[in-house]
């Protein structure tokens, strides 16, 4: 089913529009998305999608479904989800944000609304002037987990293109890991064959797509070590990757004009997606 919704100004070349993900019905449940109805204010979602669709005259065939972060139990939809359509819609490439189910510990729910999401827009690719093989994957924090996942557990036909990480969760190590993202997604009672199975640094495989990495120094909250060990598995296995690491900043900066370094990171970014044709 679609919605339309008119965004104004600078939010998007094209109205964007809403589709339910699952309009059959859920195919798995978190416990409390079957309460309906849904209610954003109680972090529970509807899983759906906001498609932002770029000017004709400009579509390169590209497009990234974004999953915003919020720690696997909330989302921050607009600094880490739609504020960044304008950027990507300017660059010819449509843009997709996911709002995704919180797990509460049942791992296969946001996994699920993910795959999902990317089969949906390529099924739609011809409509949307996409090209199925060139739709890639976003993340920040533990969107970042969940777009890192869907990049290291997905067969070769359904993998991302590439994947865009900002400040990701990737390892359910103690050491480095945030542990809000962990025990939202796996519980706290969590096996260490579970463990393993999403540090996704332990995942990488010669299929897994190119990835940049954009973080800051000082991040306390997920430290780079995460994304470290992720560009060092990627690199072993041969995958193209790319990481800026900014002096500070700290955590979840997404798309704010106020990060010191807002400037630097776009245009790293703008250089990166050059490189994605």
């Amino acid at each position: 089913m679609f919605s339309f919704l008119c965004m104004f100004g600078a939010q998007a070349q094209q109205p964007a529009f809403d589709i339910d993900l699952w309009p059959n019905g859920l195919p798995n449940s978190n416990g409390i998305d079957k309460t309906q109805p849904y209610d954003d204010a109680k972090q529970n979602f509807k899983p759906s999608i906001r498609v932002f669709l770029p000017d004709a005259a400009k579509a390169t065939g590209r497009a990234v479904v974004c999953c915003p972060g919020g720690g696997y139990s909330h989302l921050a939809t607009g600094h880490e989800g739609y504020d960044w359509a304008p950027f990507f819609n300017e660059r010819g490439i449509a843009f997709i944000v996911l709002k995704y189910r919180m797990p509460h510990a049942h791992t296969d729910v946001p996994i699920s609304d993910a795959k999902e999401a990317l089969r949906v827009v390529r099924e739609h690719a011809k409509e949307w002037g996409i090209d199925p093989k060139k739709v890639g994957i976003m993340g920040s924090s533990a969107g970042g987990h969940l777009a890192s996942t869907i990049s290291t557990h997905s067969d070769p036909l359904t993998v991302p293109a590439f994947q865009i990480l900002f400040y990701p969760v990737i390892t359910f190590d103690y050491r480095y890991t945030h542990k809000g993202s962990r025990y939202g997604l796996i519980g706290e009672q969590a096996t260490q064959e579970m463990v393993n199975l999403y540090s996704n640094e332990k995942q990488v495989t010669s299929q897994t797509p190119p990835a940049i990495m954009l973080l800051s120094d000082d991040d306390k909250l997920v430290p780079p070590q995460n994304s470290v060990n992720y560009y060092l598995a990627l690199k072993q296995h041969g995958i193209k990757a790319t990481m800026h690491i900014y002096p500070s900043g700290g955590h979840g900066w997404g798309c704010r004009e106020n990060f010191k370094y807002h400037k630097e990171m776009t245009s790293d970014l703008n250089a990166w997606l050059e490189t994605i044709k």
